[in-house]
């Protein structure tokens, strides 16, 4: 479910709130693959299934990176800042990676609003995504976003 805010400025009442949650999204091996291309980033235990059996978590397993990058998809299902010129993504800070994301899980991200601050023309905001797979105790990714929306 998505967090919608009409104003940038909404955001500051809003900080240490939760935001939701994304939708579950399956993670199969042609995603890892095709990621592995786009990266040049083919180690066995991402993209040989057959060697990857006898590895340590007895198949593929996501790349870290890709995780990451999912974050991408997931913040607009998560939060939604209105009357903005325009969003600019700031960067990341505080990234780990507590459990490995192996082929065939579902994962998705949920939002916590952890501060935001007036800059030069608008409003940053740090969202933290704890990037969750479905039916583990332990998180896939946890990142601290950071984002700048300048108002209309």
């Amino acid at each position: 479910m998505t967090t919608v805010f009409k104003h940038p400025m909404d955001l500051v009442s809003a900080v240490g709130n939760t935001l939701g949650s994304s939708d579950w999204l399956a993670i199969d091996q042609d995603r890892i693959n095709l990621f592995a291309d786009a990266t040049g980033d083919h180690q066995w235990i991402h993209v040989d299934p057959e060697r990857a059996k006898d590895g340590p978590f007895g198949k593929c397993i996501a790349h870290g990176y890709l995780t990451l990058s999912l974050v991408n998809l997931f913040l607009p299902q998560i939060i939604d800042v209105q009357g903005i010129s325009m969003g600019v993504n700031v960067g990341c800070e505080r990234i780990r990676f507590p459990a490995p994301v192996p082929v065939g899980s579902k994962v998705r991200g949920c939002g916590e609003l952890i501060s935001v601050e007036e800059v030069k023309g608008g409003v940053q905001s740090v969202v933290r995504v704890t990037v969750e797979i479905e039916n583990s105790d332990r998180p896939a990714c946890v990142v601290d976003t950071i984002s700048r929306y300048f108002p209309a």
